[in-house]
């Protein structure tokens, strides 16, 4: 038997996401890190210095690097270049692992799932969060109707102090704030728990309280931040209509005055999950009850599971982990947000054909 050939993997960007790519890949056996790309002269080059990825090349130009001999790249930009790029590697016959937020439109989630398609080639997003125990758990509970019909869920989090800095909090760079950065896993979290439903309307409010202010800014993280480069939103929140006459409610903050905005949890016709408890509420026997589900125990690291699942989908052919079709309706959701604050109202959804 023929021997199995090393999976070729590229890295577009080279900032700290990318590196937590390439850590995992490294303890992937049969996977080479062939080549990195990022637009400032010399930063790919450190990169694969930094990580001692022996014979990869570094380029600043990606369409450069796509001429490569790759099975698959990792595309770890900020938030802005994520659309290019990944149109670039899937027309060039690559295989995708897309770091979230999958996009800042959701005119460019569907052109890139409508390429993935187009070119037969795999578009996975790193929605790590999805591996956690807890969610897997959630996930088994409501599908196997444990809940009965879910009218209300709630789910969203945040930081008391946690502005990042740099390119995630200038509009050229990141789009959006506090929603695309972490908002994006609550969202995609809950959904992937219901089941993901068609969302219908959102009413969404964004403000910028703390980015702003000359306190804040001198925590950011990474260091001072000049309030004037801060054009994003740091707290965020929506109802969200989803089909089967169910609402979702989502909150999230870079920066607060308090410790937390709530529990993650669903209401249904037949019982109640608060996960940050894993507590089950029912009835039993016409009495109300509640059953403690314990913390599950998980897979280790998370994040290494998605990289892991994303090789292994490459080797075998198999479907993407984490399909892009799977992510246009929460790509849909914070589409939405955006145009409702801006517009302060309530706004539909429509969600062409893919």
């Amino acid at each position: 038997m023929a021997e199995q050939r090393d999976v070729r993997i590229g890295i577009i960007g080279s900032g700290g996401i990318a590196g937590a790519h390439a850590e995992r890949y490294k303890k992937i056996p049969g996977v080479r890190l062939a080549a990195c790309a990022d637009v400032i002269p010399g930063r790919a080059e450190q990169f694969i210095s930094r990580l001692g990825l022996q014979g990869a090349r570094a380029f600043t130009d990606t369409a450069e690097m796509l001429k490569e001999d790759l099975d698959g790249v990792s595309i770890c930009t900020f938030n802005a270049a994520h659309y290019q790029p990944t149109i670039q590697a899937l027309e060039a016959g690559k295989h995708v692992l897309l770091e979230k937020p999958m996009a800042v439109s959701l005119e460019q989630g569907v052109d890139m799932v409508r390429t993935s398609r187009r070119m037969g080639k795999m578009l996975s997003i790193g929605f790590q969060s999805r591996y956690d125990a807890p969610v897997r758990v959630a996930r088994r509970i409501v599908a196997a109707g444990t809940l009965g019909r879910i009218y209300y869920a709630e789910t969203g989090g945040g930081r008391r102090k946690g502005i990042p800095g740099g390119t995630f909090v200038r509009r050229e760079s990141a789009v959006g704030g506090a929603i695309l950065d972490i908002g994006c896993y609550s969202i995609d979290t809950a959904m992937h728990i219901l089941g993901n439903p068609r969302p219908l309307t959102v009413s969404a409010y964004t403000s910028d309280c703390f980015g702003k202010s000359p306190v804040y800014s001198k925590q950011a993280w990474g260091g001072n931040m000049k309030p004037e480069e801060f054009t994003v939103e740091d707290f965020g929140m929506a109802m969200v209509r989803l089909e089967g006459d169910a609402v979702l409610v989502f909150k999230i903050a870079w920066a607060m005055h308090a410790n937390t905005l709530g529990a993650t949890f669903f209401l249904g016709t037949e019982g109640g999950l608060n996960m940050d408890e894993m507590r089950l509420y029912h009835d039993e026997f016409g009495r109300g009850v509640q059953t403690e589900l314990g913390r599950p125990e998980g897979r280790g690291d998370s994040f290494l599971r998605k990289i892991e699942l994303f090789v292994e989908a490459i080797r075998t052919g198999g479907p993407a982990p984490i399909p892009g079709e799977e992510i246009i309706h929460s790509t849909a959701i914070i589409d939405a947000v955006y145009r409702s604050a801006a517009e302060r109202a309530e706004v539909r959804i429509e969600i062409p054909e893919i």
